[in-house]
């Protein structure tokens, strides 16, 4: 497969664009300004919010002015991420892309079509003259990534349909009817450095290749979480020897699953050898635990130069908080029907440590908000009892399913029909911006759907390119079937 025979075309076409645009979280003006152009240029409603939302509203096609108006709603921000050996500036460069197989990938960085391809959709739909459609109104919200910023700030009333279809879903076939809320927790523990002991000697170990993953999405996947690995690690040797941390930086950001990381830590000069046999131990039953999930990991243990260390109490205190912290699927739904699916979790997202603090930021989720509070209390104990000071954000709403909603059994319908198959009707454990709409505007009836997208938050991020003919497909029969 080329480029050239990408379908649908105009979809692809308007990806190809976005993704000559930058777009990290908290930095989306330039998209803001091109989709301004873009409504400009089609002689259509444009409007853009205090908080930096934009809308572009299209009137319906002949016949079809009596049908309510519809929302079709993405995200136009993206997580930024590469490989480490990449020269690539998320602020000025554009996202190269290749095919390989049936999927679209990046070279080296995240791909951007989360959810770069639901604003695609969008546009293309805004562009063209040969869909048959009522009133629609095109969401593009900024900073969905790193803190909701934009469903955060809109206020009831910007938008004005009865109906959302909210295109950041990343598994074809599956509709997306509720979705966890969340919370954001930051540990902090402050320190004056000094001097390591006398006669002590320093090591840098290192392990990256890991899988990481969305920490919604991919937390029931037994993925090795980096930060994780490297506080069993410290904690083993700690509890032998006198340790002293000097540097810990793994992940970057609040919603992935860190996939690399690096320590620098001191030990008794007479402990280096126990130090190094230790850690071959520990890497090949690490290796062994995740053998299926995570099959590329590299290690690396050497000699470092000296530097200043944390005091003692807090070099331990950091490392016990870390081993003991709870990370990954906590519990499932207790309804029967989505048993399966992870009802809460918490992942440890980053870690980096400062001159005279170092930062740790977790990430709750929880489909119901009281474990969800229940949870992230936890997660504030473990750290407080470390002596951390300790943020939480105020957090997300969970979206709640509503059982007698109509825009479901059209979508559901419109599926069917074209696909001779049912699609799967489910909640996710991930965030979505729903939760918040459905404080906003009660009386908003949505779904969730999206092509199939795999990796995403990482520089493995693909997306499989026949899903967005089906996502494509099923959604203008939406468009022409709903009343």
């Amino acid at each position: 497969m080329e480029k050239k025979d990408l379908k649908p075309a105009c979809v692809f076409e308007q990806f190809a664009k976005i993704n000559q645009i930058p777009r990290p979280s908290k930095h989306e003006e330039n998209m803001i300004e091109y989709l301004k152009e873009f409504g400009k240029s089609h002689n259509l409603e444009t409007i853009v919010d205090e908080t930096g939302n934009v809308i572009i509203r299209k009137a319906a096609t002949p016949g079809f002015e009596n049908k309510p108006m519809v929302a079709m709603q993405s995200h136009m921000d993206m997580v930024c991420d590469k490989l480490v050996d990449v020269d690539f500036d998320f602020h000025k460069d554009a996202i190269q892309t290749y095919i390989e197989g049936e999927w679209l990938c990046a070279k080296g960085t995240t791909l951007g079509a989360d959810d770069g391809i639901g604003c695609a959709i969008e546009l293309a739909i805004l562009a063209s003259n040969d869909i048959e459609h009522g009133p629609v109104e095109c969401v593009f919200t900024r900073d969905e990534e790193t803190g909701l910023t934009g469903a955060f700030g809109m206020k009831s009333g910007f938008m004005q349909s009865k109906y959302l279809i909210n295109l950041d879903s990343e598994d074809e076939g599956q509709i997306f009817v509720s979705c966890a809320g969340g919370i954001n927790t930051v540990a902090t523990f402050n320190y004056r450095r000094e001097d390591a002991p006398q006669d002590y000697f320093f090591l840098e170990a290192s392990v990256k290749g890991l899988n990481g993953g969305h920490s919604g999405d991919d937390i029931n996947k037994k993925r090795a979480n980096a930060i994780k690995i490297m506080a069993r690690f410290l904690y083993l040797e700690q509890d032998k020897m006198d340790l002293r941390l000097a540097q810990w930086n793994s992940g970057k950001m609040h919603n992935a699953i860190p996939r690399d990381g690096k320590i620098l830590f001191a030990v008794p000069a007479d402990k280096k050898e126990e130090v190094k046999a230790d850690w071959n131990v520990f890497s090949k039953d690490v290796e062994d635990e995740f053998h299926v999930t995570d099959t590329n990991m590299v290690w690396n243990l050497a000699s470092a130069d000296a530097q200043t260390v944390l005091p003692k109490q807090v070099s331990h205190n950091l490392i016990l908080a870390l081993q003991a912290v709870d990370n990954g699927p906590l519990t499932n739904c207790q309804d029967e029907a989505i048993a399966w699916m992870v009802e809460t979790s918490s992942n440890v997202a980053s870690i980096a440590t400062g001159e005279d603090k170092a930062e740790i930021v977790s990430s709750q989720r929880s489909n119901v908000m009281s474990n969800l509070k229940n949870m992230s209390n936890s997660i504030r104990a473990t750290f407080e009892l470390a002596g951390a000071e300790v943020l939480q954000n105020d957090g997300y709403p969970a979206w709640k399913m509503n059982p007698n909603s109509e825009l479901v059994k059209i979508t559901v319908e419109a599926y069917k029909k074209l696909f001779n198959k049912e699609p799967k009707v489910l909640g996710i454990h991930a965030g979505l911006e729903c939760g918040l709409f459905s404080e906003k505007y009660p009386e908003l009836d949505m779904v969730s759907f999206g092509p199939t997208l795999r990796n995403v938050h990482t520089p493995d991020e693909k997306l499989l390119i026949p899903t967005v003919q089906m996502v494509w497909d099923h959604l203008l029969l939406i468009l022409k079937n709903i009343d």
